[in-house]
């Protein structure tokens, strides 16, 4: 018994030696492994490298499985530029079915695996941020075993994804004080187009991002993407003024020439008789070469994308860039056919809001509304043979406008005749109201020696509007203030009353005017060829009036609603269109004037005086014609 109680605590004693060594053993191993990850040089791989080999696609893409540079070779040079040290802003101007979504994801997952750091994506508004976290974001890093073990689901929140090397904040442009907090030192704009301006209260969305970058200062990366809108808005302007702009050449497989796909080249059969319909119209789509004149077919498209490489076409300063822009349209898309290009054309070019959409989706260019499109050199095509000061034979009643801003005024006078005829007689750039006083009732002479006044003008209250009732107020007899409408008007204008209850301009004329429908006069009569009907200026009108007096443009606008809208906006930031206001402005005195029946008033007074007797048997009528005609209106004395 004795021997046998020994011989069970011998067998333990050496159970616990064997437990103790196996478990020296494992921890050793264990510690041999780690000093080898530690220790063993990481894999060094760009971000298009990295895509290659651990980015996984599901059955939403175009195509599922394993990520392959080989079917979108355009967007390797766009991804790559997240290793180049030098290069801090990424901007890239695209067309639909292009694959800019896929670059900001795998910029981003590449992040989260090899260089963690605070990163920021910027969505124009918060639900579509929530949407695309949900749908697109997520299941995208669960796919990839590379970022997935490191993704901590249970710990993150819809805009706040949680990882355990880092966190991915996304925010939506409407809420600035969220976009105004915490430093970030990557941040991606997605379809940055969509998102709104700035507003008086607050900068706009896209700097109110970028103030976040500044801890990192020239650690930081910036990529936004869009399908560009307006030349006004985001995309456009920052790729556009990039350091250096590229653009994607391909090799023709004819001449080998190095060439850009561009719409134009895209030829298909007429159908004057519209005997066809559009897609079988597009099926005849062929794109000839701009260097050798050859037919590219379809299927010479992925091999030339293949051949492809980025060309700048615009540099700005010496040595490297610290901003690119990239741009690029639908053409080069893989999963687009010359025929799905042309057909998507034939059916939109009738119809000016989706012929916006084909020009700013498929084509990745900024629109422009051609039929109401201004220029100052059209301006300078209505110029008349008389010069400044000098008022036309047919004029009837004369009208000015004037553009109040914080260290001067713009002012402009205009002589109206029938059918709505009319021309500036001058224009300027003065001080304070006085001057506008003084021009305002000067003596203007026409061309057969009657003299004439301004019967009315219009003063924009917009800025300093107590100053401005008090001088239309004094000065009534030919002043009135006025206000541009933030809503469309039932008609042009409309009149209400200032109240200001104890005040001496209390009940005192306030002139609303609808900017838009003015405009839109102004345009299409600056589209009348010089003569009756048109809009025109004197003769050696300066250029600065010209470009002033065109500096916006017509296009559609895209409400945060959905809601597509036809708007009159500056062509270039920050560009002066003070004329144009003061033109506006004009055009609505002369409504007020009753310019719209000047032509009327002349048949009546021709009736009239068919119907007086002649006591003499006499005609009398030519000896009067001259004054007769001559004071229409009131506005003309001798």
């Amino acid at each position: 018994m004795w021997m046998t109680r020994r011989k069970r605590t011998r067998r333990k004693r050496s159970e616990r030696m064997g437990y103790r060594t196996r478990t020296r053993i494992k921890t050793a191993n264990l510690f041999r492994r780690v000093a080898q990850n530690v220790l063993q040089k990481e894999e060094k791989l760009t971000v298009s490298q990295w895509a290659e080999k651990y980015r996984e696609l599901d059955d939403s893409s175009n195509i599922s499985g394993r990520w392959s540079n080989s079917v979108t070779p355009y967007l390797v040079g766009i991804m790559d530029t997240l290793n180049d040290d030098y290069i801090r802003e990424v901007y890239l101007c695209k067309g639909s079915q292009i694959g800019g979504t896929e670059v900001l994801i795998n910029m981003l997952m590449y992040i989260i695996d090899r260089s963690p750091a605070p990163t920021m994506i910027v969505y124009p508004s918060d639900d579509l941020a929530k949407d695309i976290s949900k749908d697109k974001l997520q299941p995208a890093i669960r796919l990839s075993q590379q970022v997935g073990r490191l993704f901590m689901e249970n710990a993150s929140k819809e805009l706040r994804l949680k990882f355990k090397t880092m966190v991915l904040y996304l925010r939506g442009a409407g809420s600035p004080s969220k976009l105004a907090s915490k430093a970030i030192k990557y941040l991606f704009f997605d379809e940055i187009d969509k998102m709104g301006g700035a507003s008086k209260k607050e900068a706009s969305p896209y700097n109110l991002a970028m103030e976040r970058t500044k801890t990192y200062k020239s650690q930081s990366k910036v990529y936004a993407c869009s399908t560009p809108t307006l030349a006004t808005n985001y995309i456009w302007g920052l790729h556009d003024n990039a350091d250096e702009v590229r653009h994607y050449f391909v090799p023709c497989p004819h001449c080998g020439e190095m060439i850009e796909l561009i719409w134009k080249q895209i030829k298909y059969v007429e159908d004057e008789e519209k005997n066809m319909s559009p897609r079988d119209r597009a099926k005849t789509s062929k794109y000839i070469c701009q260097s050798c004149g050859c037919i590219i077919e379809d299927k010479d498209k992925p091999k030339m994308l293949r051949a492809g490489e980025w060309r700048a076409v615009k540099k700005r300063g010496i040595g490297r860039p610290k901003t690119v822009g990239f741009w690029i349209s639908s053409l080069y898309s893989i999963f687009l056919t010359w025929a799905d290009i042309a057909e998507e054309f034939i059916k939109s070019k009738d119809d000016p809001e989706t012929l916006q959409n084909f020009v700013n989706s498929w084509l990745a260019e900024p629109w422009e509304d051609t039929k109401l499109k201004t220029s100052k050199e059209l301006v300078m095509e209505r110029q008349t043979e008389l010069p400044e000061m000098v008022v036309p034979a047919w004029a009837k009643i004369l009208t000015g406008g004037v553009d109040v801003q914080e260290g001067s005024l713009y002012y402009t006078v205009r002589a109206w005749g029938d059918f709505m005829t009319s021309q500036n007689i001058t224009h300027g750039q003065v001080l304070s109201l006085s001057d506008i006083e003084q021009v305002m009732n000067m003596e203007w002479q026409r061309e057969d020696g009657v003299k004439m006044i301004v019967s009315l003008a219009l003063i924009d209250s917009g800025f300093q509007a107590d100053e401005i009732y008090q001088f239309c107020l004094t000065n009534s007899d030919w002043a009135k203030p006025c206000k541009g409408a933030n809503n469309p008007l039932q008609g042009h204008y409309k009149i209400s009353q200032i109240n200001k209850p104890g005040s001496k301009v209390d009940g005192i004329s306030l002139v609303w005017v609808d900017g838009g429908k003015y405009k839109d006069s102004i345009s299409a009569k600056m589209h009348k060829e010089t003569g009756t009907g048109s809009w025109m200026v004197y003769a050696g009108c300066d250029e600065e009036y010209a470009s002033q007096v065109t500096a916006e443009h017509k296009v559609n606008v895209r409400k945060p609603n959905g809601k597509v809208t036809q708007e009159w906006v500056p062509k270039k930031s920050h560009g002066d269109n003070h004329y144009l206001d003061a033109e506006v402005y004009a055009m609505a005195a002369a409504d007020l004037m009753g310019v719209r029946m000047l032509h009327l008033q002349q048949v009546e007074n021709k009736e009239t005086v068919e119907e007086e007797p002649d006591p003499d048997g006499q005609s009398w009528i030519p000896e009067i014609s001259s004054w007769l005609g001559g004071n229409d209106g009131g506005a003309v004395y001798e």
